[in-house]
């Protein structure tokens, strides 16, 4: 009798000392639930901005309207814009806040684009006005694919536009002409090359069809073998196969970084796999991750351009794409495990209060969307608190750019706005979505180890199904780790599919992981979710 009162005692003190720790978690996701509210809303203003413009046969969205950043006088649809940068981040936000536009609306897209705007799985430019088509390149498929359809991919998983995705990197990839001793590759500058590298991997690991992986191993040893030792250890803009010489600078930004991105991913690839190009890849990217690290400024920052020889900067501007690069890095430290790479990273987030207010790009949003897009990456892995503090001043700074209309440049970098706002909402939920998002639900979440404290109100009750994120580098790319990687969305609070799982709130019960993914039924209220300890019993002696 003493030992049960005793037990009772220690209980009711138990949960006397975790309820203030409870109400912190709950009330740090209730805030976090206003600001997916708010963040949904500003995009979801975007994507009916943006429809309201699209072609009225095609549905295809150009990549410029009158008064929009670099307005050209033509409504043109480009599939390495509007199809890279504008259309897929729509169809994300879509998926999230109007299911409708989603399966009918974003789907016609695809269809007229496939009418309209390609030559067999490669896509097209289009004049919305005069119907003129352009010619198949190889560049326009490789950012269509690699920035846009990749992203879809990473969130989504087998959609119409994974399908799209293969298809178009396989009629890519057999229209590339640019002859070197190790076959042809698509390009001869490191970002047509990168964008193709950075998908053929992911293709790779996702279908284990050998014509991704040794396309892939085509541009890595090309860049390994010739590039690198040819240029001071480090990728050239521009190289010349044919006599062997290159340009002596390096782009740390866009249009340059991607080869650097897609090398580290096409390493840890073959690290897994204990290939003899791990052996052979890793002295010569570790001296290009080393030069590259040397060349930042006393903060960690990477210069737009800098001189391979020198690692001087040509362009001194702070490069907006400086978590693409060190992502890169990151992955590199996940696949063989040396710390330096990662203690970089961390010295960069810890130093970004310093650039809180910077202009990233001369003004533009896009440079603002990119750098805490950067951010994101890294302090999903390291979430280092200055960044965290810088990432919600810079998401206010750039909200605020929105325009009344739902525009905020009216240009295709809109939907780069759209990306980092759902990149943003994501971590403020842990990775719970709603099955439809409406203005005023306002869902978010705190973790504390395995347990996740999960808010949801509504001006109204609500009743509605919430989907829980999982393993998708695994279960969706199938990478054997989480590497840091460009065009990903970050994982945060994942649920084992095949664990059982107590939701406790309005009532408790226990569900599989699967089901979780899958939704389940929730109300407005306060949940608290975490893993039941498996129970094991001795089996009885025969």
């Amino acid at each position: 009798m003493k030992t049960r009162v005793n037990r009772i005692i220690l209980v009711v003190l138990l949960a006397a000392i975790s309820a203030p720790a409870q109400e912190k978690y709950f009330q740090q996701a209730r805030e976090n639930g206003r600001r997916f509210d708010q963040m949904a809303f500003a995009m979801q203003r975007v994507l009916k901005a943006w429809l309201s413009k699209a072609d009225p046969q095609t549905l295809l969205l150009p990549d410029r309207l009158p008064g929009g950043q670099g307005w050209r006088g033509s409504l043109i649809y480009t599939p390495h814009n509007s199809g890279a940068d504008l259309y897929p981040f729509l169809i994300l936000t879509a998926h999230l806040t109007d299911p409708e536009i989603y399966k009918r609306r974003m789907m016609r897209m695809l269809r007229n684009e496939i009418r309209y705007a390609s030559e067999g799985g490669m896509p097209v430019e289009l004049d919305l006005k005069t119907r003129a088509r352009g010619e198949p390149r190889i560049f326009d498929a490789a950012e269509y694919a690699k920035d846009g359809l990749v992203a879809v991919t990473e969130l989504l998983g087998r959609t119409p536009w994974f399908y799209r995705l293969v298809d178009m990197t396989i009629d890519m990839m057999q229209r590339a002409s640019v002859r070197t001793r190790f076959g042809l590759l698509p390009a001869s500058d490191a970002e047509t090359n990168g964008d193709a590298l950075q998908t053929l991997v992911r293709l790779a690991v996702m279908t284990s069809d050998k014509r991704f992986i040794e396309w892939a191993r085509r541009i890595g040893d090309a860049y390994v073998e010739e590039v690198l030792p040819g240029n001071y250890g480090l990728p050239s803009h521009r190289w010349d196969f044919d006599d062997h010489v290159g340009e002596r600078r390096l782009r740390l930004r866009d249009h340059g970084n991607e080869i650097i991105v897609g090398l580290s991913l096409l390493y840890a690839v073959e690290q897994y796999h204990d290939t003899e190009r791990a052996a052979r890849y890793r002295p010569a990217l570790a001296r290009m991750f080393d030069r590259i690290l040397e060349s930042a400024n006393e903060d960690g920052m990477f210069f737009d351009v800098i001189d391979a020889e020198t690692l001087r900067p040509i362009r001194r501007r702070i490069s907006d794409n400086w978590g693409y690069v060190y992502a890169a890095a990151y992955t590199f430290y996940q696949a063989t495990g040396d710390g330096k790479y990662r203690d970089a990273v961390r010295r960069a987030l810890k130093n970004l209060a310093r650039y809180t207010n910077h202009d990233w790009q001369n003004g533009s949003m896009d440079g603002m969307a990119d750098s805490i897009e950067s951010a994101l990456y890294l302090a999903s892995r390291e979430p280092v608190e200055e960044a965290l503090e810088w990432i919600e001043a810079e998401v206010d700074r750039m909200v605020s750019m929105q325009r009344r209309s739902g525009f905020v440049e009216r240009w295709y970098c809109d939907g780069n706005f759209n990306r980092t706002l759902l990149m943003y909402i994501l971590y403020k939920s842990q990775g719970c979505r709603p099955d439809r998002w409406i203005r005023g639900l306002r869902i978010g979440a705190a973790r504390d180890g395995q347990r996740l404290y999960l808010s949801i109100e509504s001006a109204r009750r609500w009743r509605g199904v919430v989907r829980f994120d999982f393993a998708r580098h695994k279960r969706v790319i199938g990478f054997d780790k989480n590497y840091a990687r460009l065009n990903e969305f970050p994982e945060w609070y994942t649920v084992d599919e095949n664990a059982l799982y107590k939701i406790t709130g309005a009532r408790e019960r226990v569900a599989l992981g699967s089901e979780l993914v899958a939704g389940i039924r929730l109300t407005t209220g306060r949940w608290i979710i975490e893993p039941v300890k498996p129970t094991v019993k001795k089996a009885p002696m025969p």
